[in-house]
């Protein structure tokens, strides 16, 4: 059986490369990169035409993302939201703020594909934040060659090493086809457990956008930190009046001067206030003791009718302190 795979990849090689790296660019936990190494072997032992791999791998890269970078382009946010929600690493929507891809533009696009996570949220992201398409299509292209380009390039020069255990895996036979189907397999269990971990972890004491506004009419004065990334505020220029402006990252600079015995709200726009609650933890653990996320996050508190403001360009791109007043939407 196994035999029988192998041949298959050698002769229909070029439409598996050119499958493989489509649905894993559009976000299937389907690696690329061992299929791509294949391809180089096969390639090199005149199996399979190197053009062809690399030309169809790209082909398959810039298909995913574009239709990834029109989709950021038309619908902004709610793209954003949609990947955090459906991503097996639902904390990839924290990781946008330590790459600060307002600072990088276009150019993140050169190493997304080698950043785990990074690579389906990058083009969306460019595109809600108005790269240009002809930008999009150099740098994407560019950065796609690389990524394809080494993971081929590895495969032809390891061709004989790469051939061995080719030949070793068919004589094995089934059961090698079904060791490598259960380590996918056990890949996708690993991520989806690390997921619900998080989720439970999301279930500590949370505030409701109720709450918070009594306790703001009545006085009572919780900070509010909005730790969405600077890329997401570019994006969704929303924000509580009052609030600090913060990242996961660097929100302990931000509350340095607020007393640990203050009640802090955090909120962000993320499914599950995935951010708000990495926060909290991090700021729990630097001995605050009233930190809570906002249930629901920014859009539960405009969807209750409760007053929001706009960010200017210029705010919204980095750290504040106290947010200035803003027109309201």
């Amino acid at each position: 059986m196994a035999q029988e795979i192998i041949a298959l990849l050698a002769e229909y090689g070029l439409v598996l490369v050119f499958l493989n790296v489509l649905v894993e660019q559009a976000g299937a936990p389907v690696p690329a990169v061992p299929t791509l190494v294949v391809a180089g072997a096969l390639a090199a032992n005149g199996q399979l035409p190197l053009l062809g791999v690399v030309g169809l791998a790209l082909l398959g890269c810039l298909l995913s993302d574009l239709a990834w970078y029109w989709a950021g382009r038309r619908y902004g946010a709610g793209v954003m939201r949609t990947l955090c929600r459906i991503s097996l690493s639902p904390d990839s929507c924290v990781k946008q703020s330590e790459l600060r891809f307002q600072r990088w533009r276009g150019q993140v696009l050169l190493v997304a594909k080698f950043v785990p996570g990074l690579s389906t949220v990058a083009p969306p992201l460019v595109g809600a934040l108005g790269l240009r398409p002809a930008v999009f299509l150099l740098m994407d292209g560019l950065g796609s060659l690389l990524w394809l380009g080494l993971s081929v390039g590895l495969g032809y020069a390891l061709a004989p090493q790469i051939d061995k255990v080719l030949v070793a895996l068919g004589n094995a036979g089934t059961i090698a086809l079904e060791v490598v189907g259960s380590l996918l397999a056990l890949y996708i269990l690993l991520k989806w457990w690390q997921r619900h971990r998080l989720i439970v972890t999301l279930r500590m004491a949370r505030i409701t956008v109720d709450e918070l506004k009594r306790a703001i009419d009545e006085g009572l004065g919780p900070v509010l930190v909005d730790v969405r990334s600077p890329a997401s505020r570019l994006i969704d220029t929303r924000v509580i009046p009052g609030a600090l402006l913060a990242d996961v990252a660097g929100i302990d600079r931000v509350v340095h001067d607020v007393p640990l015995d203050a009640e802090l709200v955090i909120y962000c726009s993320c499914p599950n206030e995935a951010s708000a609650a990495v926060a909290a933890k991090n700021l729990m653990q630097q001995g605050y003791r009233r930190v809570r996320p906002l249930l629901g996050g920014l859009d539960a508190w405009e969807a209750a009718g409760f007053t929001i403001l706009r960010l200017p360009a210029e705010g919204a791109e980095g750290e504040t302190g106290n947010l200035p007043t803003q027109h309201a939407a």
